[in-house]
């Protein structure tokens, strides 16, 4: 079967629409009931030798082209492999196509039911990805040896029930934190704010939780929360501004966030605190960056890999006029 490539679309005919797409769900049947294939399509189908060529090029000479991209191709291929039926995301194939490259259908089902299983973007591992792309989708990472990794990219809901009440507490600001020498007792064992100095008596506050206390008018010290703030500023720039934001956030949402500095996080959260003594696990890691931030396969796969050893679900918090919460994990279609 000799096919052609013109316009982006390799065209089969009317004679390849029950062989490819109604069989195997192989591309689109255009008015007048041709058959369209998108070209990664056609290099799998030459792949496994099912037509012969495609304007004379065999599949060494498609893939070599502009026409195909290998890690799409090798996508595909993978996914097909699985037992998906899958489709090439075009104008007028799929809905909602931007920022994706295939729509996965679920197993036994095609382009010809109403379902979606994956939504799935395709990068090289030395590729970067606006942080604005993700979510919603899979994000299909391959690396310098043709291995696949997938990544879940969703929107994360963020509240808990931790919202115990503190009473009124003054400190003094220290170089990098806030020392509360005589604390009400609630200020760490039912909110669970900073760190005890022993088992009981003074707390050490981190400047972010200090910001927040101030600015809620619980904490007092020397020049206020502009003071507490300010402080911050010198010793993180503005990344304690970001991180306050998603501080205030979480607290404002009833989770208590603490420091993630052993996991290489910003924050470890907990969505329901009663009281210190029955503290469970923490269940988020979260990174703050900045809205516009531009992902490195290299680190989202690092920070997954992380979080998911210690049971943890890692979520970047994406600071812009407000703060996105984006979860990312490990995904086997």
């Amino acid at each position: 079967m000799e096919l052609t490539l013109s316009d982006g679309l390799v065209r089969a005919g009317q004679r390849a629409r029950e062989r490819f797409y109604d069989a195997s769900g192989y591309g689109r049947v255009e008015n007048g009931g041709d058959l369209a294939l998108a070209p990664v399509e056609a290099a799998h189908l030459l792949y496994r030798g099912d037509i012969d060529s495609v304007d004379g090029m065999d599949v060494r000479s498609l893939l070599a082209s502009a026409a195909v991209s290998e890690v799409a191709f090798f996508v595909y291929k993978d996914l097909r492999d699985r037992g998906f039926y899958l489709t090439p995301a075009r104008e007028g194939w799929v809905d909602d196509p931007e920022g994706i490259d295939f729509v996965v259908y679920p197993r036994g089902k095609g382009p010809w039911d109403d379902a979606v299983e994956y939504r799935v973007r395709v990068v090289g591992e030395r590729d970067t990805v606006p942080a604005t792309d993700l979510g919603d989708c899979v994000l299909a990472v391959v690396d310098e040896e043709s291995e696949i990794t997938y990544l879940e990219t969703d929107s994360q809901d963020v509240g808990g029930t931790s919202a115990a009440a503190v009473p009124a507490v003054a400190g003094d600001l220290l170089a990098e934190r806030v020392l509360c020498w005589e604390p009400p007792s609630a200020l760490y064992e039912r909110a669970f704010y900073g760190q005890r100095l022993d088992d009981d008596g003074a707390v050490q506050l981190s400047l972010v939780e200090a910001a927040y206390l101030a600015h809620e008018g619980t904490l007092s010290v020397d020049g206020g929360a502009d003071a507490v703030v300010e402080r911050g500023r010198e010793v993180e720039g503005e990344r304690f501004d970001r991180r306050l934001t998603v501080y205030s956030t979480l607290r404002d949402a009833g989770v208590v966030p603490k420091t993630g500095f052993k996991f290489g996080a910003d924050f470890r959260t907990y969505a329901d605190v009663d009281s210190v003594d029955d503290l469970g696990h923490s269940e988020l890691l979260v990174r703050v960056l900045p809205a516009d931030h531009r992902f490195e396969p290299r680190d989202l796969a690092l920070d997954v890999r992380l979080a998911h050893g210690v049971r943890k679900r890692m979520v970047f918090a994406l600071v812009g006029d407000e703060v996105e919460w984006l979860s990312v994990a490990r995904l086997t279609p």
